[in-house]
Formats: structure tokens, sequence, C-alpha cells
């Protein structure tokens, strides 16, 4: 029995990409990525804000002032104005204007694919998460290339002219001069983030049917897999080294005892003994056996 359309959305694999594309849309509205400078002239850090648009936020007035003594620019939007004025020795990213395209156009995908018939929704799930995954690695590389452009091409006619070439990190710190700086996700970027992890999860569901109150028994199954596999895992660990193979010699098989106790000839001439009895019985009480010694009578005299 099929689901209802309006039923079917509530499975994760389609309520997943829809919450993924409105966390790519509110992405656009907040900062993506923030830069933190700390100085000895400034006794509060100072914070940089980056935009999916050509637009910068916080205090990036007074971050300018800095940049300005080792000839490190904003860089120039080229094809759109934005909130600042892009020095004339500042490097070129035309494809900053492309960023709500591409938020908007993962937002639209997202969306799109949550609709799709039963049949096609397996492929289009993983069609869009290895677009995502593309689509946002791309970006990150071109602009970590951009911050390797900007930091090595610093203004020869600056005041400090003998600051040698930087990268600054898309994620992490550094140190210009006696300026530290340190990289990381801003508001956008989480939400960016949070976006490409539900698409990841949708991908991984794309052939359940799960709605959203199956969460708690998936979570709680997932929590017994690992806790199954550490098990087999101490438990691999704990085993004891099993004893190695006793391989078999002549010499050894001559020792072997038959079932009923005897051991066989190594001639294999005489039939084994079927009890105990018949070997005592070749053994008179007068003849002494071979591990016995000879009595001696109470006066000491040999027999």
């Amino acid at each position: 029995m099929t689901r209802p359309r309006l039923t079917r959305l509530f499975e994760l694999r389609r309520l997943l990409p829809l919450v993924a594309a409105v966390l790519f849309v509110l992405a656009l509205r907040v900062p993506v990525w923030r830069i933190t400078l700390t100085a000895p002239q400034y006794v509060d850090p100072l914070v940089v804000e980056l935009y999916a648009h050509p637009e910068i936020g916080g205090d990036w007035k007074e971050v300018r002032g800095l940049n300005k003594y080792v000839g490190f620019y904003y860089p120039d939007p080229v094809y759109v104005e934005p909130n600042y004025e892009p020095h004339e020795k500042a490097i070129d990213v035309p494809e900053w204007v492309l960023g709500p395209v591409v938020f908007l156009g993962m937002a639209a995908a997202s969306a799109i694919v949550a609709a799709l018939p039963t049949e096609r929704l397996s492929r289009g799930l993983t069609a869009l998460f290895a677009g995502a995954l593309a689509i946002f690695g791309t970006m990150g590389a071109l602009i970590q290339y951009r911050l390797y452009q900007a930091g090595h091409t610093l203004d020869p006619d600056a005041p400090l002219n003998g600051v040698e070439g930087f990268t600054p990190p898309l994620a992490g710190t550094y140190e210009v001069a006696n300026i530290s700086g340190t990289a990381w996700f801003g508001p956008g970027g989480y939400m960016m983030a949070g976006g490409v992890v539900l698409l990841a999860i949708a991908f991984a569901l794309r052939t359940s049917t799960a709605t959203i109150t199956d969460v708690p028994a998936l979570v709680s199954g997932m929590g017994e897999r690992i806790r199954d596999r550490i098990r087999r895992r101490e438990g691999d660990d704990e085993s004891p080294p099993t004893a190695p193979n006793r391989q078999s010699t002549p010499e050894t098989d001559e020792h072997l005892e038959t079932d009923g106790g005897s051991r066989s000839a190594s001639s294999g001439n005489q039939p084994p003994a079927r009890d105990g009895r018949r070997k005592s019985a070749a053994v008179t009480d007068d003849e002494p056996t071979a591990t016995e010694h000879p009595r001696t009578p109470p006066d000491g005299d040999p027999p």
C-alpha cells in the first residue's frame, strides 16, 4: 500500500533535504566566515565577517587600517559594488557574486529531490549529496586559493614592506608581524555545514521509509550496533591465543593409546589387548615383573 503524497513528505529521506534547503537560504542572511584578530594596540579582539555575497561586516574599518601597513587589501568583486571601496591593488574575485547562486541553487535542488517519485528518489539523493560535496568543496578550495593569492601579492609600497608573504587559512590560526588571526565558520557557515550533514543522513536513509516518529528507534538501534561492535572488538582483544596444531610423527604414533588403554605396537602384527585383564594374565605370581625386585629372605641370604 502506497502512502499519500502528503504523508510521504514526513519520511526522513524527504524531510531532511527540505530542512537543508531552508538552512541554505538562511545562510545568505548571516556571515558565512569570520576572522578574529588580536594586536597589542587593541585591547579587545577585532572581528571581520564575510557573507556569501559581496559584503563585509564587523570591525572591517579598523582592520582595514591595520592591513594597509602590510599591504593586504580586501578583494574586489569586480562586477558589483560591495559595502566598501576596493583598493586599486586588491586582487579580483569575480566569483564572489556567484555565492547567492550556489546557495539558492542547492536549496532549490534539495526541494526538488525531496518531491521526486519513490522510484527516482534514491538516485536523486545520491546525485544531490555528491553534488553538494563537489560544489562546496570546490568553493572552499577556491577561497583558499584567493587567500593565498592575497597574502602573496602584498603591496611593496606599504609602510611595513619587509613582511614576507603568508597564507590566511580557511580555518585555523596565523600570524602577520605582531597581529594574530583566527579564521573559522560564521553562523552561515554552520548552517551550510548542517545542511550538508542532513543531506548525508538522507542519502544514508535513501532506501528507508522511516518517518520522523521513527527517529528514537533509529537512534536506539544505532547505539546498540555501536555497543555490539565495541563488545566484539573487546572480545577479540581478550581471547587467548590458540595452541599450535600438534603434528604427527612416527615416534608419537607409537605411544598413542587405544580406547582400551593399551598401546599400539609399531609392527602392528599383534592385536591390541581388549582390556587390562588380558595384559595382566601374561604375568604369573611366581615370576617377577620387570618393575619388581627379588625378595630377600629375613636372614639376609639371597635365595
